[in-house]
Order: C-alpha cells, then structure tokens, then sequence
C-alpha cells in the first residue's frame, strides 16, 4: 500500500501504476443484497437456475454497478491518502465494460494515477481503473475515476 500525505507527493505518482488491491471474491449473498439494495432483481443476476438453463454465461453474473460500486473499497487496499479533511468521490469517465463477472469470480482492482492537479486548494486526482478477473485476460472495466480532497493545511 502506499501512502500519500499532501498534493506534491500525489504529484509525483501523476503517470505511474501504483498498484492492484487484494483479490476480492463476488458471492451470490452479495449479488443479492446488491440486488435488493437498488431494486434491480434482472434474473440474469439472481436466478441461478434460469442463469445456467437460458443465460449466455452459464450462472448469475454481477451487476455492472455492482462491480463499480467496489471502487472504494479496493482502493483503499491501494493507497491511504492521510491528512484529508475531506475525500470527495467525484465522478467517473470514458467506462466501459469488457466482461460480465460470473458469481464466484475473484476481482482486483489495478490504479495508475494519470493527473493530479491543484484546483486553488482543492486537489483533484484522475486514476485509470482496471478491474481484473482471475484467470481471465479481458478486465471487467476500464475507465476514470475522479477525486476530489481537501488536505489539512501543514
């Protein structure tokens, strides 16, 4: 994991990969909670016998948004961003998804940071995310996600 305490050291990461987060498994329990959480109950990802008979995947997959939603948290196995009096999770950009994640399937999250810029106080940072699947060569997902923080002043 790496560490970043203030703006000019986020600005030295700006191009580089700075790592994947932990292997995280997506279990049906979660699929269905995810499913019940945002009053999404598509049979593609919650019945898994319908899955395996007529689906194209041959068991439930994860929602997309599901697998997006997971941003957070893997990236917090990624970097720890101390000294912030506010992280804002800003937005994201240019996703596309490359591959439905089967249940059962074990995701990490790559980042690379691309820019880093001082917005009069506010620094905002753009990483390239990469889910990866295990075992697969095609990522979940590619895109942008886009902090903003507010760093205590030192």
């Amino acid at each position: 994991m790496i560490i970043i305490n203030n703006f000019i050291e986020y600005k030295a990461l700006e191009g580089k990969t700075i790592g994947v987060s932990a292997w995280h498994t997506i279990s049906q329990a979660q699929i269905d909670k995810f499913a019940e959480a945002t009053l999404d109950y598509q049979w593609i990802h919650i019945d898994k016998e319908r899955a395996e008979k007529e689906g194209p995947f041959t068991s439930t997959i994860a929602h997309g948004y599901l697998t997006l939603s997971l941003i957070p948290y893997l990236w917090k196995q990624i970097a720890e961003v101390r000294n912030v009096k506010m992280e804002i999770n800003y937005g994201i950009e240019n996703f596309k998804f490359g591959q439905p994640v089967p249940v059962n399937s074990a995701v990490k999250l790559e980042a690379t940071i691309k820019t880093v810029t001082d917005l009069r106080g506010t620094v905002k940072v753009v990483v390239a995310a990469r889910l990866l699947i295990k075992d697969q060569k095609k990522p979940a997902y590619s895109g942008d996600v886009i902090f903003l923080y507010h760093f205590c002043k030192e």
